[in-house]
């Protein structure tokens, strides 16, 4: 009963790339949808073929990986005869399932295909190289905050947003009156578990004590050389679990932007996570805003991960970073797109003043400038 209600309630809440799939919809192509378990691709998808003739193949199904893996074209186009859309979930779980999908589009059969994936890495090293050309890619988060407020209304998610900002917008979260014993579930089976069967990593405890770690630098420079010391592992270990966490939606980093100027910082990345919530389950800390030392770093990662979000949801084809120099001048959050530059600082108190670093806006003329604080936040988001 209670799976029945979670999935009533996500249905309700439209997606923000609803109508970006349904706009690649042809026929001709694969849609692919990539991201972490439990944002709801799967309800996504069900709510876009709900009146369509489906057959739906789960990559968790040990019969359907032994099935689909070992397939050849002849008993693929016998499965999928019946039905006018395909829909392959968890495909990452699935052995050549790349090619799979690529005999059935060549085929050109009249039918939609859908792929969805957890993890970018394992997928995408199976299909980019047999779908180039075949397949249209979307990534899907947890919920935005665009689509909390059209969902529960504008005064709604303001009342909120405390909430958000420490329980994070996974859908079960959002739904849930339970959200931290939801969230450190979610942390365990979707962080560890999941990662841990996806590649063959030799020192499970190290990502997990490198997560905490990056959890508690959140929103700061982060120097590789200084992790592997703090974590008694090489360089290279610490670069390579981070593009993991990267390629399966836990964290993504930001790049600090440059022209090589000698003053200015160009190689430490910031890390911050896809979620709030998750990043607190991981540290284990779920106390009210008033009550923590990080409320700033968390407004933060909330700004610029719903940023993100947004850019990614609409197409954004430009560049995102920070920007600080050796004077400790900084810009939290650019925007760059043909050439033009647009300037965030970020700051979760209204009260404080926030001037532009004019090494900054000297140099790189950045056509708008804007403060986020938690007063305004709603108007770029």
């Amino acid at each position: 009963m209670i799976t029945n209600i979670f999935y009533y309630i996500c249905t309700m809440i439209k997606r923000d790339i609803s109508s970006s799939v349904l706009e690649d919809w042809d026929n001709r192509k694969a849609i692919v949808v990539l991201g972490p378990r439990q944002v709801g691709k799967t309800t996504l998808i069900q709510s876009l073929v709900k009146e369509k003739n489906v057959l739906w193949l789960n990559g968790d199904d040990p019969q359907t990986r032994l099935t689909i893996s070992s397939a050849n074209l002849n008993f693929l186009l016998n499965v999928v005869a019946d039905y006018d859309v395909v829909v392959i979930d968890e495909a990452q779980r699935i052995g050549n399932i790349g090619l799979a999908i690529k005999m059935l589009v060549d085929a050109k059969l009249n039918k939609q295909f859908i792929v969805t994936g957890s993890s970018s890495l394992e997928l995408g090293n199976q299909i980019n190289e047999a779908l180039t050309g075949r397949k249209w890619e979307h990534q899907l988060f947890p919920l935005s905050w665009n689509e909390i407020k059209n969902h529960y209304s504008f005064a709604t998610a303001i009342s909120r947003f405390e909430e958000f900002m420490i329980y994070g917008l996974y859908p079960e979260v959002v739904t849930s009156d339970k959200k931290q014993k939801v969230l450190l579930q979610l942390a365990g089976s979707y962080l560890y578990k999941d990662i841990l069967e996806l590649v063959n990593i030799k020192k499970p405890d190290l990502l997990m004590k490198l997560l905490n770690a990056v959890a508690l630098q959140l929103g700061s420079e982060v120097s590789y050389n200084e992790l592997a010391k703090i974590l008694s592992v090489d360089r290279m270990t610490v670069v390579n679990y981070l593009d993991l966490l990267e390629k399966v939606f836990v964290i993504f980093r930001l790049y600090p932007y440059s022209t090589n100027q000698r003053n200015e910082i160009t190689s430490k990345p910031k890390i911050y996570f896809f979620d709030n919530g998750i990043r607190n389950a991981i540290i284990g800390q779920f106390q009210h805003l008033q009550n923590r030392q990080d409320t700033g770093a968390l407004f933060e990662n909330f700004i610029i991960s719903e940023k993100i979000k947004q850019l990614r949801y609409q197409g954004f084809y430009g560049k995102t970073h920070y920007w600080r120099n050796t004077q400790q001048a900084e810009i939290d959050f650019i925007e760059v797109s043909e050439n033009e530059i647009t300037a965030f600082e970020i700051k979760y108190s209204p009260t404080k003043k926030v001037i532009f670093s004019r090494s900054f806006t000297d140099k790189y003329h950045p056509k708008n400038k804007f403060v986020i604080n938690k007063s305004n936040f709603w108007e770029f988001l």
